[in-house]
Parts: C-alpha cells; structure tokens; sequence
C-alpha cells in the first residue's frame, strides 16, 4: 500500500506543477508541443521508444522536479556514530533532515535560481541526472536510501506529459487564477489545485481518446 500511494502521488503532484508551470510559461509549452510534433508527429500518439529522442521535455521535467522536489527534506537520516558536518556536530543517533528545496533554489549553484528555465539543463557541461551523484541537485535524494521508484517514476512522468501535451491544448477554466503557491507537508503539493481545461490538437480527433 505505502509503494503504491507513495507511487501515484507522487507522480500526479509532478505531472500538476509541470502543467501549472508550462500554463504561466506558454512559450515553453509552445517549444515542447513543437519537438513532440517533430519527434512524435501530429498523425501518432505517444509511444515509449519516443520518449530519449525528447530532449527538452526532460529538461522541463528536471526543472519542475528542481523548483518544487516532491519530498523538500528528503527521508530522514540517523548517523551511526557522532561526526562533525560543515563544523556542526551531529551527534550519533541525531535525527538529520537535508533541505534539498533550499538547495536547488541556492544562487550559489544555480543562476536565476527562482526563474523557471529548463534550458539550464540543456547544453551544459555539469550533470545533473537523478543519480545523486550532484549535490546541488537531488529530487529523489543519494545514496542508499534514495528513491527506489526513479527508473519508474523518469519513465511515467515524461510519458504522461508527453501524451497530455501532444494530444491537447490546455486553457485555464473561466475565472480561475493560476497560483504556483506551495503547501509544505511530506509532499511538496500546490496549495491550490490546477484546473485546466483540454482541447483536442491532432489532425486526428480520434487519437485524443
């Protein structure tokens, strides 16, 4: 039960903030709808061996997962002996939380760090996959005690939005605002649901079923 909640969660507050961004940043809905035509075209759906050849909406992913990580303190960790980290003492058994929202949001790392620019993960020479292996960048935390879900989780959330993005414009329901406003719980959730509202954009209609 907790893989499969934890799973589904996760995955619809990722596909809701990467909807609400593109939303207030038309032009980079446009781009991605753009290189969907280009690799998918507009008389096809979606399919799974699309998805590599997608390179900027991976970096629209990364950039959501970057401004709004699902878990912002990541799971908590316990040191088994007493250490001393950036000169504080950390005594053995010490509950640690790592703060990874301030560190993708820290202008020592990243430039314009609250702008949402998924170009800064294209055509650059630092890596930042969902490995861990950066510490400037860790959505689904380091370690042995990282996300066991990524492979899952890199798959689906690009495949959902790929397919929502190529079979449908998207229009916000009359009268609603959009608010980026965040809800700070274990999940890092937008305080005011998305509705948005679908308009077929095939060639064919019949493909947006």
């Amino acid at each position: 039960q907790d893989l499969l909640s934890g799973a589904t969660d996760t995955t619809s507050t990722t596909v809701e903030w990467a909807m609400a961004e593109m939303m207030k940043h038309p032009e980079i809905m446009r781009r991605a709808q753009e290189e969907l035509e280009e690799v998918v075209g507009k008389n096809n759906v979606v399919e799974e061996f699309h998805l590599p050849k997608l390179s900027y909406l991976g970096a629209i992913l990364k950039e959501v997962l970057r401004l709004h990580p699902l878990v912002p303190f990541l799971i908590p960790r316990r040191p088994s002996q007493s250490c001393v980290v950036g000169g504080y003492m950390i005594p053995k058994g010490a509950q640690v939380l790592v703060n990874v929202w301030a560190l993708h949001r820290d202008p020592k790392a990243w430039e314009n760090p609250l702008e949402f620019q998924p170009e800064r993960f294209l055509n650059t020479t630092n890596k930042y996959e969902f490995n861990g292996n950066n510490f400037s960048y860790l959505p689904f935390g380091c370690g042995k005690r990282m996300c066991v879900g990524v492979p899952m989780a890199e798959r689906m959330l690009i495949y959902v939005l790929a397919s929502l993005l190529h079979s449908f414009q998207w229009r916000l329901a009359e009268g609603e605002k959009l608010d980026l406003s965040e809800k700070y719980s274990i999940i890092l959730k937008k305080e005011t649901p998305l509705i948005a509202i679908p308009m077929p954009r095939l060639s064919i209609p019949e493909l947006c079923s």
